[in-house]
């Protein structure tokens, strides 16, 4: 059985804000692979403290169980959810603090992947260059559009856009988007994992131009931190991206490096 050969890269940056309260990581093994963002809120320093402990958790709780099923993205959000609430408990100046987060699971060996996410944090999976899937925010614009109170423009330029029904640290039921059941990945296959601060700035059509043209998930990368930046560093959030390639991994070819041996 081949395994797949995966890229990642990513980019966070303060944008306009005094701190960057957005956080990603990602761990990675022979097995289950785990990428995730989270953009925290909350005031004194509180938005920080959120994303980090989401991020924090997220990772090691997949590290110790790396398997990939829609259940453990379920867990993992609601693991996320107790250690925030927790911690709001104990930390007065973050008694406020709640974050988004979206995660990525991808199995190695069995070539398929799952997502899911709370707020308004999104995942993109592009196929041949193509845009195929994005998550659906939990957020009161969302919640219009689909009620028939206006249109998808609206997601980027309502004033109460950054209005959510769903966060990590919010109290009460805690609400999630997962995949319904774990999806087979074709070689290059191109997750992008990002904050608000990315995607409103950055639309669809943006993310699948520079995608074409891109080397490398670097690149990519960049290609659209520069659209967000061309707006003003004054006028913008926070901005995360980090971005996931599928390559698949030839066992059959051996490539050697040096001077080959002198015949005798």
């Amino acid at each position: 059985m081949t395994m797949l050969e995966l890229s990642s890269a990513y980019v966070s940056r303060v944008g306009g804000r005094k701190r960057n309260e957005d956080a990603c990581g990602y761990w990675t093994s022979d097995s289950g692979c785990c990428w995730v963002v989270s953009d925290g809120a909350g005031g004194h320093g509180g938005g920080d403290i959120a994303a980090r402990l989401v991020v924090k958790t997220v990772l090691e709780r997949f590290a110790a169980n790396p398997v990939v099923l829609g259940e453990t993205v379920v867990a993992l959000l609601q693991s996320a959810q107790e250690v925030v609430m927790d911690s709001r408990a104990l930390e007065p100046r973050a008694a406020d603090m709640h974050a988004t987060c979206v995660l990525l699971l991808i199995d190695r060996q069995k070539g398929v992947a799952v997502w899911g996410h709370a707020g308004d944090s999104r995942a993109y999976l592009f196929r041949a260059s193509k845009l195929v899937f994005q998550t659906r925010d939990h957020s009161l614009v969302q919640s219009m559009i689909d009620a028939g109170y206006g249109n998808a423009d609206m997601i980027r330029s309502h004033p109460q856009r950054s209005f959510l029904t769903s966060a990590i640290g919010n109290a009460g039921e805690l609400l999630v988007s997962v995949a319904e059941e774990p999806v087979e990945l074709d070689a290059g296959d191109t997750f992008l994992l990002c904050s608000d601060g990315w995607w409103e700035s950055v639309d669809e059509a943006m993310m699948q131009q520079d995608l074409e043209s891109a080397a490398s998930m670097d690149a990519w990368l960049e290609s659209m931190a520069g659209r967000v930046e061309a707006l003003g560093k004054d006028k913008h959030d926070n901005y995360t991206g980090l971005a996931v390639q599928v390559r698949e991994q030839d066992p059959d070819v051996t490539i050697l490096f040096g001077e080959p041996a002198s015949s005798s």
